[in-house]
C-alpha cells in the first residue's frame, strides 16, 4: 500500500473501543457519519445502547459489544460481532483508555499495572488477534489513539506517559510488518482534549498545574474529524491539534523552555 493511498469510509466495517464517551463516542459518531458499519464497545451498558439507538435512527447500522477490553473474553466477542454481523472488519480503533495522575513514589504498584492493561495490553493484543480478519478486509486499517504524552512526558503522570510511550513505539514497530499484510496503521496522538477523561481516571491525587485554569481542549469531534480525513488519505500519523503540534516541536528543538517549567511543576 502507497504512503498515500486513498481509502473510502463509507460501507467499511469499524470496531471502536471506549465507544461510550469523549474521542470514541465522537469517532463512532464520525465513521457512522461517513457510512461505517459499526461495532461499539464500552463497559457501560445503558450508555452503549442509547448511543446505537440514536446511530441506527440515523441510518447507521451498529452492534455493540458491552465490557472491559482488557478482558480477553470480550476482545473475541468484540471480533466475532464484526464476523457474524458484517462478514468481517476492515478497520480496527484501539481507543480505550485509563488514567492514573499523583506522584509515583506515593501510587499503589496496581495502578502501573492497571493502565498498561487498558492502555496498551488490550490494543496490542486486540490488534493481534484481529490481523487475520483484517487481512481479509478492504483496505485495511489500525488505528491507534495514543497522546502526545506519548512523546513528551510530564510529571505526575509517569503512568499513562509510559503506557503512551509504549502505544507509539508498538506502533512504529508494528507498521511495517502489518504493510506487508496490506494492513495500514495510522496513530493519532490528541492534545489536551475537552473530554469527560480527567473525571473517570483510577486516581486523581495531586493537583496538575496546568489544569488550573481549566482549559477546554480540544473538542472530539474535531479529532474524531481530523482521525476520518488521515485514514481516508493513507496517513501515516498525525497530531490533530495545533497546541499538541506546537508543544512537541518546541520540545524537539528547545526542549529547555518546557524541561524548566516541569521542573517548578
Amino acid at each position: 500500500m502507497s504512503l498515500f493511498r486513498r481509502r473510502t469510509i463509507a460501507g467499511s466495517r469499524v470496531v471502536v473501543t471506549g465507544a461510550s464517551a469523549g474521542i470514541g463516542l465522537a469517532l463512532a459518531e464520525e465513521f457512522g457519519r461517513r457510512g461505517a458499519k459499526l461495532v461499539l464497545n464500552a463497559r457501560r451498558e445503558d450508555v452503549l445502547r442509547g448511543i446505537a439507538e440514536k446511530l441506527a435512527a440515523g441510518g447507521t447500522e451498529v452492534e455493540i459489544v458491552v465490557g472491559d477490553v482488557a478482558d480477553p473474553e470480550v476482545r473475541a466477542k468484540l471480533l466475532a460481532a464484526a464476523q457474524e454481523r458484517f462478514g468481517g472488519l476492515d478497520t480496527l480503533i484501539n481507543n480505550a483508555g485509563v488514567g492514573v495522575f499523583g506522584r509515583f513514589a506515593d501510587a499503589q504498584p496496581e495502578q502501573l499495572r492497571q493502565v498498561f492493561e487498558v492502555d496498551f495490553f488490550a490494543a496490542a493484543e486486540l490488534t493481534r488477534s484481529a490481523i487475520p480478519l483484517l487481512r481479509q478486509g478492504r483496505d485495511a486499517l489500525v488505528i491507534n489513539i495514543g497522546s502526545i504524552l506519548g512523546q513528551r512526558g510530564i510529571p505526575y503522570s509517569a503512568e499513562y506517559c509510559a503506557a503512551k510511550f509504549a502505544m507509539r513505539g508498538f506502533s512504529e514497530a508494528l507498521r511495517p510488518e502489518l504493510k506487508k499484510l496490506g494492513i495500514g496503521l495510522l496513530l493519532v496522538s490528541p492534545g489536551t482534549t475537552d473530554t469527560g477523561f480527567f473525571n473517570n481516571v483510577l486516581a486523581m491525587n495531586v493537583s496538575l498545574p496546568w489544569r488550573k485554569n481549566n482549559p477546554r481542549g480540544t473538542p472530539p469531534a474535531a479529532v474524531a474529524r481530523a482521525t476520518a480525513n488521515a485514514a481516508e488519505r493513507g496517513r501515516r500519523e498525525i497530531v490533530p491539534s495545533l497546541g499538541g503540534t506546537a508543544m512537541l516541536l518546541l520540545n524537539r528543538f528547545f526542549p529547555w523552555p518546557i524541561d524548566w517549567y516541569l521542573d517548578r511543576a
